[in-house]
């Protein structure tokens, strides 16, 4: 996964304590690593990394008033949440489930994605891509379609994987990423017409109404919460009889969780509800993992709609 994000405090003592209790925090030696990161606090109050670092290692002590405290303070010190406090303070139930911070989204495919097909693919097992087009395939099969598309978006395009898996059924992909860097790396591939830097809903935002015939977003929506928004704006987009597939990792619950891994995790019950009120026909609801994480298969679902 990504290197750990780290914004030095500016004071070379402080970012030494730091890079210590890090040190002992892999280590497993918890207490000492705290002892540690509140040495180096008190020499820069504001130190973000620190403070979001002392509320993972309270939290991994149990010590969840702690915790909270040191996260909320992370978050005080970098109100864009970088580093995702957000999104510990949800799983240690101080706030609701909400969305992620985009700050947060873009600076952890900043720094993966220099390293992000050879993790994934070596790595993890991904396979979100084939899923999706093996999916989009045979339920253009079923309807005696053909499985080609004149115009594509890729949402959550990472490095171009899901436009490669489609690259000979489509004419001209369009690459929407939240992350510069994985932008950068998309447009090496050479496999889109254009390429923007924006949220997913954003960037659908941009488009107009029935301008294109697919949308994939391959192990993207694991970074949204509510689907509600990104998938009105699909329909909007998409022609009639246009497509749209995508992964999303499953739980056994109801509704919407937040994973240990801190991605959304949407129950089979909410997507199927969420496709209806977007106006949208299920074609395939099918489990189907997209990845590995240690040494575990996700639970996973691959779907695919179509507007009608």
């Amino acid at each position: 996964m990504p290197l750990r994000l780290f914004h030095s405090s500016g004071d070379l003592m402080a970012d030494r304590r730091f890079e210590f209790a890090r040190d002992l925090q892999l280590k497993g030696d918890l207490p000492a690593a705290a002892d540690l990161i509140e040495q180096a606090i008190e020499l820069a109050p504001n130190f973000t990394s620190a403070w979001f670092t002392l509320g993972e290692i309270r939290a991994q002590l149990g010590e969840r008033d702690k915790a909270i405290a040191a996260f909320r303070k992370s978050r005080e010190c970098d109100p864009d949440d970088k580093h995702g406090a957000h999104l510990h303070l949800i799983r240690l139930g101080d706030e609701q489930l909400s969305e992620m911070p985009k700050a947060y989204v873009q600076a952890l495919f900043d720094q993966y994605a220099p390293r992000f097909e050879h993790t994934l693919i070596n790595d993890l097992g991904y396979r979100a891509p084939s899923l999706i087009f093996k999916a989009v395939v045979a339920a253009r099969v079923a309807a005696k379609k053909p499985a080609l598309f004149k115009r594509a978006i890729d949402l959550g395009c990472g490095t171009g994987l899901a436009a490669a898996a489609f690259a000979k059924q489509v004419d001209h992909f369009v690459g929407i990423d939240l992350s510069p860097g994985m932008i950068k790396q998309a447009r090496a591939s050479g496999l889109y017409a254009g390429l923007e830097v924006a949220d997913m809903i954003e960037g659908l935002r941009g488009k107009d109404d029935a301008s294109v015939n697919l949308v994939v977003a391959a192990d993207a929506f694991v970074y949204l919460s509510d689907l509600a928004p990104v998938l009105s704006e699909a329909q909007r987009v998409l022609a009639s009889g246009g497509v749209l597939a995508f992964t999303l990792e499953t739980h056994g619950g109801n509704g919407i969780v937040l994973g240990g891994g801190l991605r959304y995790a949407h129950s089979a019950e909410y997507a199927r509800a969420a496709i209806a009120m977007a106006g949208l026909k299920l074609l395939t609801l099918e489990q189907a993992s997209p990845r590995v994480e240690n040494n575990e298969p996700v639970s996973g679902l691959v779907v695919v709609v179509e507007k009608t």
